[in-house]
């Protein structure tokens, strides 16, 4: 499971596309999301909607022909932080 950052990819990630599309960002990049659309969790241009708020999900997945292939989504509450790195 992998805590990322979801937001649209146009609009906040200033990816290239043929409109507003929900993105995560991974440590390897920023790919477009296969089995989960934007408007699945509310209206994109809402006050914590993807276009407007990087919000974070848990996710699970691949990398197929730089697309993120969702496998699971979960959407997480506004406002929930980055997991904290762990102390060595």
């Amino acid at each position: 499971m992998l805590n990322v950052e979801a937001t649209c990819g146009e609009c906040k990630l200033k990816m290239h596309g043929e409109g507003c599309d929900l993105a995560v960002r991974l440590p390897e990049g920023s790919y477009y999301v296969d089995g989960a659309g934007i408007s699945s969790f509310g209206h994109p241009h809402d006050e914590n909607g993807f276009c407007l708020a990087i919000r974070r999900a848990e996710v699970q997945g691949e990398v197929v022909d730089g697309r993120f292939k969702a496998s699971y989504f979960k959407l997480l509450p506004p406002g929930t932080e980055a997991p904290k790195a762990k102390e060595k």
